[in-house]
């Protein structure tokens, strides 16, 4: 069940609402005129969900990389992976 709070809740009860942000770690609505208006989360919950995203967006370049038949064997991907980190190393 999603929280949902008036913006005369948030101007009046930030800190309580901040931590309920923090302990949730669910975004909570706020409505203004009794109509949704915005989500706000912690910091943590926004970094998680972007991640997320993140992730699923790489999940999904590989999915069709696979469909397209754009794929290498995982050992030379591997060796191409060390050899990077090899030069990098070398110009730190």
């Amino acid at each position: 069940m999603p929280n949902i709070k008036s913006s005369t809740e948030l101007r009046n009860n930030y800190n309580d609402i901040s931590n309920l942000c923090h302990s949730t770690r669910e975004p909570i609505f706020i409505t203004k005129n009794g109509q949704g208006d915005l989500a706000i989360m912690s910091i943590e919950t926004y970094e998680m969900i972007n991640g997320r995203l993140e992730l699923y967006s790489l999940l999904d370049e590989g999915r069709k990389a696979v469909q397209e038949d754009k794929t290498r064997p995982f050992k030379e991907a591997i060796a191409d992976i060390r050899k990077a980190l090899e030069v990098a190393n070398e110009n730190l």
